[in-house]
């Protein structure tokens, strides 16, 4: 089968672990023909956005890549937000691909595809929507003119084309269904997944990660991780965290890095715990293998792609309060709203460690990730329905 995934509406970044990475590199596994069509935006390692040079290659996922320029429209911030590109239909016309997965839904390219399957109906033609109001339309000109008079007539014109529009969230939901106009029978609910680890290679995984830090096998890990701003409410989880008179066998692990509005304030409060260590950036592969050795996953602060993969690695979790996390946490973790819901999650974690409860709750994580987030189930989904 010919799959093509097209990253015009967003950015697909080669050694990542997004979302558009894994079920790239699923379809790749599963033996079909794949394409990415790509713009020329990436993200670099600090997560700063910048832009490479057209290409054609095969990315690190496996497949084809072909990175696309904008058309040339003045000025050029203008250009990345209408997001229309050089000689798309003749790339998707070559290709022939049998299922389009058109990743993000807010670019004047996606008429492109829809004209191709109107032209070839056999075609399987999905969205997925990453879109909601935690990071879209946010301001009074995003919100009403580039979305209510851009992007979102654009949508409701292409919905006779599209299978399914593809939420990657509960508020992704709601958002194409009450701001954008899409009817709910349009809509399917797609979550952000994972890669789920056999036996071996997790306890591999977690074996190795633990040596290399010195870190017994009978202690307790707690992991945050991501690019650190206020929004993340790292000092909230170190300050936390350092309430709880409890030091033997526990450690706070922090992967990332630090935005300098918040460096001096975390440093100091890892000088003062000995349990909390940071450890810096980590690529995808390492991060992953730092959740293997991890038992509970923090996230009190803005949303993350990590925390699915952490309940793929069978993480406990601990979870803001917002609606896409609902899904997520049955039994396996603590959804928090506040400093004092954040303390307790604390002490019932390490509770539940020391009552050997923690492995239990890991099973639960482990059972989710198998019903909601095995990117290897999600990519024969929308290979199946050809």
């Amino acid at each position: 089968m010919r799959v093509l995934h097209c990253c015009l509406s967003n950015f697909y970044v080669d050694n990542f672990n997004y979302q558009e990475n894994l079920l790239v590199r699923e379809h790749v596994i599963a033996g079909h023909d794949v394409l990415v069509l790509a713009s020329t935006e990436v993200v670099d390692s600090n997560g700063n956005l910048t832009y490479l040079l057209p290409s054609h290659y095969i990315g690190s996922d496996g497949a084809k890549v072909i990175r696309i320029p904008y058309r040339r429209i003045r000025p050029y911030f203008l250009a990345k937000k209408i997001r229309a590109y050089h000689n798309t239909y003749e790339y998707i016309d070559k290709f022939k691909p049998d299922v389009i997965l058109f990743h993000g839904t807010c670019a004047w390219e996606l008429l492109t595809f829809c004209l191709y399957k109107q032209r070839s109906p056999s075609v399987k033609l999905y969205l997925d929507s990453h879109e909601d109001f935690n990071n879209s339309a946010r301001r009074f000109i995003s919100k009403n003119l580039l979305y209510r008079l851009f992007y979102a007539p654009i949508i409701r014109r292409s919905l006779p084309y599209i299978e399914k529009i593809l939420c990657v969230s509960i508020e992704s939901l709601d958002f194409m269904h009450k701001f954008i106009g899409c009817p709910l029978n349009k809509l399917e609910y797609f979550p952000l997944g994972g890669h789920i680890y056999n036996d071996t290679d997790y306890f591999r995984n977690r074996s190795l990660i633990r040596k290399k830090l010195g870190i017994p096998t009978d202690s307790l890990v707690l992991l945050q991780s991501g690019k650190f701003d206020s929004k993340k409410k790292l000092i909230e989880s170190l300050t936390a965290f350092q309430s709880i008179q409890c030091s033997k066998n526990i450690y706070f692990l922090v992967a990332g890095s630090l935005h300098k509005s918040i460096r001096a304030q975390v440093e100091e409060l890892i000088v003062k715990d000995s349990r909390i260590r940071f450890l810096g950036w980590m690529n995808s592969n390492d991060l992953m293998q730092m959740l293997c050795a991890a038992d509970v996953y923090v996230q009190p602060g803005a949303q993350s792609a990590t925390l699915q993969n952490s309940i793929c690695c069978r993480c406990v979790v601990i979870v803001d309060d917002a609606p896409s996390h609902y899904p997520f946490v049955e039994g396996n973790g603590w959804i928090v709203s506040n400093t004092d819901s954040l303390i307790n999650s604390f002490d019932s974690a390490i509770r539940a460690f020391q009552l050997s409860h923690l492995d239990q709750m890991k099973d639960k994580s482990l059972s989710i990730a198998r019903q909601l987030l095995d990117y290897k189930k999600m990519a024969l989904r929308l290979a199946s329905n050809s």
